[in-house]
């Protein structure tokens, strides 16, 4: 299966007419950095089954608020995610590679308090759902030393195209005991704030097909679905920024 590259020229086209609108005004720019920090932040912990609401992580993050009846550990994942996002806005203006060394800084914001933040697993594991059985955990270091080897190597495709190949290498390694799938849709998203492009959310009710569009490329590599689904992601975030800034198709 072919992927249709029509999107991406459609992305482009939305980008374009981002630029000519930049540099946003401040006011717009923290608004859309509250929305994307809450909206990324609720939408990829509940991926992974944290059952706080978009509005109850908004609460939390913003607020300091402890939500009755919930988890302590779904709040805490709540404030190291946004903390996690911060640190990747900072890395996004640095002008040097992602690096090795960025990949477990991120793992170990998001696990931060838990056991194994920003630590390789030492046990093997298999992926939840399927048969697909992850790398060794004795192969893991020298796996994510090629990883980083790769993305010092800023491979030549487009930005979208860039950032789901490295969402899809970092979950396919699974370096970590937890946290792998968090921190692959940060270190997207950081590729996509490196090149321009605004943060992407995946959404709690696209998991299902999220999910399938891994697996099927770990397991026959099919790479379509996966990165169709992530730029229709980045097409939204950029639809609705253009609307928020009077430029709406």
């Amino acid at each position: 299966m072919k992927f249709d590259t029509t999107l991406f020229t459609h992305i482009d086209a939305l980008k374009a007419r981002l630029d000519k609108l930049r540099p946003l005004s401040l006011d717009l720019v923290d608004n859309l950095r509250e929305v994307y920090d809450i909206r990324l932040t609720y939408h990829s912990n509940a991926i992974e089954g944290n059952t706080l609401t978009q509005s109850e992580t908004q609460i939390v993050v913003e607020k300091g608020i402890t939500i009755g009846g919930k988890p302590l550990k779904d709040h805490l994942e709540a404030i190291n995610h946004v903390e996690a996002i911060d640190f990747i806005r900072n890395l996004a203006v640095e002008d040097r590679a992602m690096s090795e060394w960025d990949i477990r800084q991120i793992h170990g914001l998001v696990c931060k308090g838990e056991r194994g933040a920003g630590a390789y697993r030492t046990v093997n594991v298999m992926a939840a759902g399927s048969n697909y059985r992850y790398p060794d955990a004795i192969k893991v270091p020298e796996l994510m030393q090629e990883f980083g080897e790769w993305l010092q190597s800023a491979p030549a495709l487009h930005p979208v195209e860039l950032a789901a190949e490295i969402h899809y290498r970092l979950v396919t390694i699974h370096p970590f005991q937890d946290g792998n799938g968090r921190t692959a849709r940060l270190l997207m998203n950081l590729s996509l704030l490196r090149t321009g492009y605004p943060i992407a959310v995946i959404k709690t009710e696209d998991r299902s097909s999220y999910i399938d569009a891994i697996v099927a490329w770990q397991s026959g590599g099919d790479d379509v679905a996966l990165k169709e689904t992530i730029a229709k992601c980045v097409e939204s975030s950029l639809v609705e920024i253009l609307s928020l800034a009077g430029e709406g198709e």
